[in-house]
């Protein structure tokens, strides 16, 4: 006990520290403004007027999700920078397959002890995913957990709402027997199967964060490990502009065999040719480091697909243009044909 007695920080919470990061985030949170924020952060909740964003008679979608074991890897190699735009891209990106526009978000960062630099890095990144997502960042949660975590770990999580007019959700009900699967590209890992993949690299072939990822790669294992997951909402919310977009499955946890399945209406399969795209290089280093069978693979990681939008045939050349033009890279990669709700995967 100290000569005054005991105090919060003597317990490892710092009051002072969490005030000072607070006041280091202020312009990060300010440059994700959009219209429909109302004040700004600092209340004990945030304020968003929904018709203010342009809505008529809308219905909020909401979508939480945190960024796995990916965060380990960030600690070990002392790179916070961009996780939070991973954080944001598998919360709005999950929105936009039920075709609602992300329009706020929260994070909620607990660490075993406040670095107001770690701090700012995290939620640097959050800000970046919101700005990428047009999406304003409007409150969120710091909390110290003394006892509970240890010094430089951290768990990041965020919550998103969305909104969508009601004669405009996206169902997958209208899916039809010949409509074709349009795959976006995914460069990298995302935020899923990280468990498996720090295993392999580290665990099972004993790399370091410092060796090349692959073979004659410029990157390193931390690089590919760590780059951030691409933001598709915005290429997303054009295309059911533009197209009769009949579905939207967001390819995470569970790769396409459990992702492409939970938008295929009763009657229909997906059947994908997985030989219509080349998944980056990092997939194939880790399915022959682990010895991971390819059906392993397709169930644990994206294999380079992030997200896919079923549409009907004719509209699948201007849809392809138009990912392009947002910068996703896209091409057919199977169709919706007849069967009971399963991914026909063809590897030929």
């Amino acid at each position: 006990m100290t000569e005054n007695g005991a105090t919060y920080r003597d317990s490892g919470v710092d009051i002072d520290a969490g005030e000072a990061a607070v006041e280091r985030i202020k312009p990060l949170v300010a440059r994700t403004e959009r219209p429909g924020v109302v004040g700004g952060i600092g209340g004990f909740g945030g304020l968003f007027d929904v018709r203010a964003a342009g809505y008529d008679d809308p219905l909020l979608v909401s979508s939480t999700d945190g960024v796995g074991t990916k965060a380990l890897v960030a600690t070990a190699a002392n790179r916070f920078e961009t996780i939070g735009i991973d954080l944001v891209a598998m919360c709005v990106d999950d929105l936009v397959c039920q075709g609602a526009e992300p329009l706020f978000f929260l994070d909620y960062v607990s660490v075993g002890t406040l670095d107001a630099d770690q701090m700012e890095a995290l939620v640097a990144g959050v800000a970046e995913g919101c700005r990428q997502a047009n999406c304003a960042l409007i409150g969120g949660e710091m909390a110290e957990h003394p006892g509970v975590m240890s010094a430089g770990d951290f768990e990041l999580v965020g919550f998103s709402v969305g909104a969508v007019e009601r004669n405009r959700v996206i169902t997958g009900q209208r899916v039809e027997v010949g409509d074709a699967l349009v795959g976006l590209s995914s460069p990298n890992l995302r935020s899923n199967g990280f468990s498996l993949a720090r295993r392999i690299m580290f665990d099972i072939a004993g790399r370091s964060l410092d060796d090349p990822a692959y073979n004659d790669a410029a990157e390193t294992v931390a690089d590919a490990l760590l780059d951030p997951s691409v933001i598709y909402s915005p290429a997303v919310l054009a295309a059911a502009k533009a197209f009769d977009l009949r579905a939207v499955a967001h390819i995470t946890g569970g790769g396409l065999p459990g992702n492409l399945n939970r938008v295929l209406p009763a009657g229909t399969d997906a059947r994908v040719d997985t030989t219509t795209w080349g998944s980056p290089p990092i997939f194939a280093e880790l399915a022959d480091l682990g010895g991971v069978a390819i059906d392993e693979m397709f169930r644990v990681f994206n294999m380079g697909i992030g997200m896919v939008l079923v549409v009907p045939p004719e509209h699948v050349d201007g849809l392809v243009d138009l990912a392009l033009d947002h910068g996703h890279p896209a091409v057919m990669i199977g169709e919706v044909v007849q069967g009971d709700g399963v991914v026909q995967l063809d590897h030929r």
